[in-house]
This record gives structure tokens, sequence and C-alpha cells, in this order.
């Protein structure tokens, strides 16, 4: 790598880019990015209690499938992504191409923070599967998710309404109820 393209690499932003790790390969991919360096996440849940081998056990696994977010310079991670034809580019159409799809830092950071125990009580929803224009914006005061911003929204199939913190166009999770004491409109 020459000088000039090293100088341009190394003052790119970091940042959240959405990918795809084929054929439930998503913990192979964040294993094979964190030994190059780059900062990965992977929501995870526990599984209902199983028997295996005669044992109980709870196992962690991803809670959705070949879901995996790199936040680096998108050109390091294409560097690694050139010899690991199963770990992909998630990809919004732009200008008549297709680009990668980048996660704000805050959305990010807010996402993490709500899936980042395994909690096997969120609801993992597909962008189809919510419509935040019958929601309400808020921000959530106090308690473990302090400064959390979602949509405040009832859930089909669930009784009562739960704060959907959203991924825009990938992926939204519902937390476990909210007490409204701690959730605050966000004036638009």
């Amino acid at each position: 790598m020459n000088s000039s393209t090293s100088h341009t690499a190394s003052e790119a932003p970091l940042q959240w880019f959405a990918m795809s790790a084929t054929f439930r390969r998503e913990l192979k991919a964040k294993s094979i990015l964190e030994d190059a360096g780059i900062e990965c996440f992977i929501p995870m849940r526990y599984m209902p209690v199983t028997k295996r081998n005669g044992r109980r056990v709870r196992e962690l696994v991803p809670a959705v499938h070949n879901l995996i977010f790199a936040r680096a310079r998108q050109e390091d991670i294409q560097e690694v992504k050139n010899d690991i034809p199963y770990i992909q580019w998630l990809t919004r159409p732009h200008e008549g191409r297709n680009i990668p799809i980048i996660v704000p830092d805050k959305d990010m950071e807010h996402f993490i923070k709500v899936t980042q125990d395994g909690n096997e009580n969120l609801i993992y929803l597909r962008p189809d599967e919510i419509d935040l224009k019958k929601g309400t914006p808020i921000r959530i005061l106090g308690g473990p998710f302090n400064g959390i911003e979602g949509t405040f929204i009832k859930i089909h199939g669930h009784r009562n309404r739960r704060v959907v913190v959203m991924l825009k166009g990938l992926i939204g999770v519902a937390m476990a109820e909210v007490t409204p004491d701690l959730l605050e409109i966000i004036k638009e």
C-alpha cells in the first residue's frame, strides 16, 4: 500500500457496518474480524434450558442468524473480507448502485445496550413487522436503559405496548415492558 492510500484510509472514520455471514457462520466471521483488530457485535440470546449429554444447559446463541455488525474503516473490513467469501456487506440502493449499510453510532450504542445481556425476553422484529408511525417516540429516563431512545408501540401478538429500538431498515428489538413513569415523549 502506498503512503497516500495509507494516509487516506487512516483519515476515514470508524463506522458500524451491517454485514451478513452466510450459512450461520456469524460467530466464525466475528472471530476472524476480531483477530484482524475489527470491533464486532452480534446480538445474542439465551435459549431455554435443554438437556445435552444428560445435563441441563442454557446455550447462548445468535439472536438473528447471519447478522453481524463490524466497526472499522470500510477499507479495513474489505481487506479481511476479500479472503472470506461468506462475509458479505448488507447493502441499500443509492443513486443506481448498492452501497454498504452504515448504522449511526448512537443507534448502534442503543441497540447494543438493549441486547448485550442475552435477554431471552427480547423480541427481534423485521422492519416489515413494525409500523413506527403508529408509535410514540420516547426516551427512557432512569434504570439500566437510561437515555435509550425508541418507539413506544403495540407489538402484534402481545398484550401491552413495548419500547422498540430500531436499526432503520435492518432489525428492531422490542424490550420487556418498561414502566410508563420512566418514559419521556420526544417532541419532534
